[in-house]
């Protein structure tokens, strides 16, 4: 991901995941179509571009009208092989039929989003409670949080936060509500949390499960990381490759298990005589950040880059 003033962004893995989309660590002149499916302030953009012959292109998606504001309105990349689109990159089928060469996938919050206070998904700001990716549609943080019952409360963060405490900050959510009103910044949710929670990892603040269980529930992140996976195998030609970069293990199982799943011949047991479904992906392995990256970006720490390349069938 890209460091630091309120906009600056470190994209983690910068060269490895470039390298791993052509399949070589150097080299340019590539033809093809390649995707940045989250462009956010185009650090892994500007290295597929200087990659590309001048018959290549770039096409970037990304949910955030910021970035795209940004990438738009700022001069951030001035190319004629360049477009982005506002769009999740679960409409990567729209690409369908473009015989796309590669798909780069950087999961997660950019760093833009988190330092911004007026985005709400950090706990370390104060700020309006939203967490939304996309600020021009659906529900923030604040609004369910008003409206959703206790039991819904508790299933998102035990589900999505892998929080042990869920049933117990539910309970403190609906009670404030009843008493005080609704919760609307970012400050008083993790004020709240943190008389929920009665122990915590070392280092870990009290309210970085709930506050994570939020922000992917209400911008349905798994949702969306299914769908856009699952177009992959539509839009990339054979031999194209698909990089991942996760940064939490419910991310990272969902991208393990797409891979595996269309890495081998698959039987259905209750149709025995049926052909197996054919093997569509290559598994091509996993990276990690080396221990110089997280020493100069912390955020880096949990990254896993997963590989696969398209097959012929």
């Amino acid at each position: 991901m890209e460091s630091r003033d309120i906009h600056a962004h470190a994209t983690v893995l910068a060269r490895e995941a470039v390298d791993a989309l052509f399949g070589a660590p150097e080299g340019n002149g590539t033809n093809g179509t390649y995707v940045d499916a989250t462009f956010g302030r185009g650090g892994h953009s500007r290295l597929i571009l200087a990659r590309l012959s001048t018959q290549g292109r770039l096409v970037a998606f990304d949910r955030d009208p910021d970035a795209v504001a940004w990438a738009n309105n700022n001069n951030a990349i001035v190319d004629t092989r360049f477009s982005i689109r506002h769009a999740p990159f679960s409409q990567l089928s729209a690409l369908s039929g473009a015989g796309v060469a590669g798909v780069l996938m950087d999961l997660g919050v950019s760093s833009p989003q988190i330092d911004n206070p007026q985005r709400g998904f950090s706990f370390r700001f104060d700020g309006p409670l939203d967490m939304r990716m996309d600020t021009s549609r659906g529900q923030s943080v604040a609004q369910w949080l008003e409206e959703a019952e206790g039991d819904a409360i508790a299933e998102v963060i035990r589900v999505y936060g892998e929080e042990r405490f869920a049933a117990a900050i539910a309970r403190a959510i609906v009670a404030h509500r009843k008493a005080v009103g609704p919760i609307t910044s970012t400050s008083e949710l993790a004020t709240l949390v943190a008389g929920a929670v009665k122990t915590r990892e070392a280092g870990q603040n009290p309210a970085t499960r709930t506050f994570q269980a939020l922000r992917i529930f209400i911008n349905a992140e798994l949702e969306e990381l299914q769908a856009a996976l699952d177009s992959c195998l539509q839009v990339l030609q054979p031999g194209g490759r698909l990089v991942v970069i996760s940064f939490h293990s419910l991310e990272d199982r969902i991208v393990k298990q797409f891979i595996a799943s269309h890495s081998r011949d698959g039987y259905d047991r209750k149709k025995p005589l049926a052909q197996p479904n054919a093997i569509l992906l290559k598994a091509l392995g996993r990276v990690r950040p080396g221990a110089d990256e997280v020493r100069g970006n912390p955020r880096a720490r949990s990254a896993i880059m997963r590989v696969a390349q398209r097959t012929a069938a």
